[in-house]
């Protein structure tokens, strides 16, 4: 990277009081972010303890949080990586999701406030945020090992034709079957092949089920005609009787697949194939004998017999689940089979047991995390890369054709697991706490990024978790208050707080509390005794920001950022990060602000997102710049006259930047740039919704026709 600092100063008005509005190391930040987003729960581990949804990037926050308590006229990007103890300040995130802000804010010696409506987000930030001894998570963890992993790992076991041994599965591969009416049962792949490399060009081998006598065999994962060795039937593993959504029979009769699913309780589905793993380590693939199907059969007759903590609510209608339900997915029990169940109710039956109250939320929490990796709707990636597909990789609870079956509790080489996750999560996580690091970039010799070290620039994680205001404010040392709750009533006193730094939702389709309700349902039972928010029938409150309506979404929103500049010092800053691709969303940001009394004076647009991630990667055209939209109660900056060229202008100039430190943009982050801009020049004219929407709409048409920006105002 380029030692010559690449950044776009704003001009420093008498009024402007902190560095975040004169200026943003843009550059630097986002080649940072970039690698940190490669591996983000690896290189923020304590934002990632458990699931949650647009996780921003923690060294953006770190930087964001520092130029918002520092003076104007700093180098900021110099002082990235010094230690710092910003005490008695106070710094407040009224979205805090995963926690990032109060993280960052905490590492660099200020008082941290965050508020969710979600009960899940409230639980797992006050988790991460814990402090616990690793030996005595490590003792905890010993103690459900012997106590109850021998159980799971029984009904997660398998002969090895060669020796006769028992050994242990690591993945067990399923597939929906729906019957006709032509009296055919039919398995809804959509080719044969359900295991291949990550790379098949280099590793071409591929693993091929027989649509006829069901047995396994070996053949590259571009085989057109394969003959069966157990039954000599000959196919083609390219073409399965699954197409988009409809099916064909042996017949060639066709059918819709949804018009096929039974009146009552989702699909049938068929243990057709497993993994498992020799003592040596090898990994091996065997068909399912009836053997296997036995064992799975006695784990859904124990099921029926034990007094074990289960899920018992129901999927509500929405947007997110409305294609589970779709497939008769209507309670949230259905998304797991009778041996997951089984499993998961023995543990956490195991876990609540255990008597100190910090380890056992801990690992309550472990629990929950290692439910997105264990159902119905996960899949397999195939070899050479993570194994499990998450049931999040898509925004929506797609109903998963051919589910893999993890083992639970696991094996030494699994992924997903409990025993994995807890040392690959949550211990990881705490040991961020003890050490706190940043990833810095290194130059080779001819100035280009050779490599990424970690560089310890805080001091531990240690916050007194407190109560209520009261104690955060007597606090001389360094505190978190984490509530659950509307932000738009927060119960702060006016003008305590130096800076709000936050992600709010989308204005979108993608509700969080539709996809949480997964984890709220196995946690409510365990946790509402001490935890007044999770004695509901859902993860859903009324006042949530997110909707798929942008005045409904402005509304909800514009009364959250109210109660900000209520609780914001006069000083204060307000920053928060966006982008979207519409200009709807845009325009709905501009109307809550303007409803707030608060107005954009500066805007950074910063690297935001993996663009090659799962489902952003689908987008013709995907955004991973995030515009840091800094807002003051009173504009100090006049902005000039809104003008199409001088945005462009500017659009240009930030693009430059970005690109000569070889981050890569695509019309949509030009978008994000732009719209941002438009946003400051708007400042002072209090224009109505569609008003601010056709000028958005005017600046996208011209970015979408690809001729090239102006890099001065015509």
């Amino acid at each position: 990277m380029s030692t010559a600092s690449a950044r776009v100063h704003a001009s420093i008005d008498q009024g402007t009081t902190t560095a975040l509005e004169a200026s943003f190391p843009i550059l630097e930040v986002s080649q940072v972010a970039e690698q940190e987003s490669w591996r983000k729960e690896i290189n923020r581990p304590l934002y990632h303890i458990h699931k949650w949804w647009a996780t921003r990037l923690g060294s953006v926050f770190r930087a964001i949080t520092l130029a918002a308590l520092s003076p104007p006229g700093q180098d900021q990007w110099a002082g990235f990586y010094r230690h710092h103890s910003f005490t008695g300040k106070v710094v407040l995130d009224p979205f805090m999701g995963s926690g990032t802000t109060l993280g960052e804010a905490l590492k660099l010696g200020a008082k941290a406030v965050g508020c969710d409506i979600n009960p899940v987000s409230s639980f797992l930030v006050r988790q991460a945020l814990t402090p616990v001894p690793e030996e005595a998570l490590r003792a905890a963890f010993a103690a459900l090992e012997a106590e109850v992993a021998p159980e799971i790992r029984r009904y997660y076991q398998t002969r090895d034709p060669d020796t006769g041994s028992l050994i242990p599965i690591m993945y067990a591969f399923w597939v929906k079957v729906v019957d006709t009416p032509c009296g055919e049962e039919v398995p809804l792949f959509a080719r044969y092949i359900f295991s291949q490399d990550a790379y098949p060009k280099k590793k071409p081998r591929a693993q091929i089920v027989c649509p006829s006598c069901w047995s396994v065999s070996e053949d590259r994962y571009d085989a057109q005609a394969i003959t069966c060795g157990g039954c000599g039937y000959h196919f083609n593993p390219q073409e399965g009787p699954a197409s988009g959504q409809t099916l064909t029979t042996r017949q060639g009769r066709s059918y819709k697949i949804k018009e096929l699913l039974p009146k009552k309780g989702p699909p049938r589905h068929r243990l057709y194939a497993l993994m498992a793993m020799r003592p040596d380590g090898e990994k091996i693939y065997l068909s399912a004998r009836p053997e296997d199907r036995a064992l799975y059969d006695e784990a859904a007759r124990r099921l029926a017999t034990e007094d074990i903590p289960l899920p018992t609510f129901a999927v509500r209608p929405g947007h997110n689940t409305d294609q589970a339900r779709g497939y008769n997915y209507h309670a949230w029990r259905d998304f797991f089979n009778a041996r997951q169940l089984l499993c998961f109710g023995l543990l956490l039956r195991a876990v609540t047991h255990i008597e100190d109250c910090a380890v056992r939320e801990q690992l309550l929490c472990l629990f929950s995390s290692t439910l997105e990796f264990n159902n119905l709707f996960c899949s397999f990636k195939g070899e050479g890369t993570g194994a499990v597909r998450h049931m999040f990789s898509n925004h929506i609870l797609k109903p998963e054709r051919t589910p893999l079956e993890n083992s639970v509790w696991g094996t030494s080489r699994s992924s997903g697991t409990f025993a994995s996750l807890f040392e690959s999560r949550l211990l990881r996580a705490k040991r961020y706490l003890d050490e706190p690091f940043e990833l810095r970039l290194e130059a080779d010799l001819l100035g280009g990024r050779a490599r990424s070290s970690k560089v310890v620039a805080s001091a531990p994680i240690a916050p007194i978790l407190t109560q209520n205001w009261e104690e955060t404010a007597a606090s001389r040392t360094s505190a978190a208050l984490i509530l659950n709750g509307n932000s738009a009533q927060l119960p702060l006193p006016n003008g305590v707080v130096d800076a709000i730094i936050t992600d709010p939702p989308y204005f979108d389709f993608v509700h969080y509390s539709e996809l949480s309700d997964f984890f709220f349902a196995w946690l409510s039972p365990v946790l509402k005794e001490k935890y007044p928010f999770f004695a509901r029938e859902n993860s859903f409150a009324k006042g949530e920001v997110q909707n798929k309506d942008p005045i409904t979404f402005a509304r909800h929103l514009g009364l959250v950022f109210s109660e900000c500049r209520r609780v914001l010092k006069d000083e204060g800053v307000l920053a928060f990060s966006f982008h979207h691709s519409r200009p709807e969303g845009w325009a709905a940001i501009y109307r809550a602000l303007a409803d707030a009394g608060l107005t954009v004076v500066a805007a950074h647009p910063v690297h935001a997102e993996l663009r090659a991630a799962s489902p952003k990667a689908a987008a013709k055209d995907p955004i991973s710049l995030d515009a840091i939209l800094v807002c003051r109660k009173q504009a100090v900056v006049h902005p000039k006259p809104y003008s199409v060229p001088a945005i462009l202008a500017e659009t240009a100039a930030h693009s430059l930047t970005l690109r000569a430190g070889g981050l890569s943009l695509s019309r949509s982050d030009q978008f994000v740039i732009a719209a941002a801009r438009a946003l400051i020049a708007a400042g002072h004219e209090n224009l109505t919704f569609d008003e601010m929407a056709r000028r958005l709409e005017t600046i996208q048409s011209i970015l979408l026709e690809g001729q090239p920006l102006p890099l001065q105002a015509a």
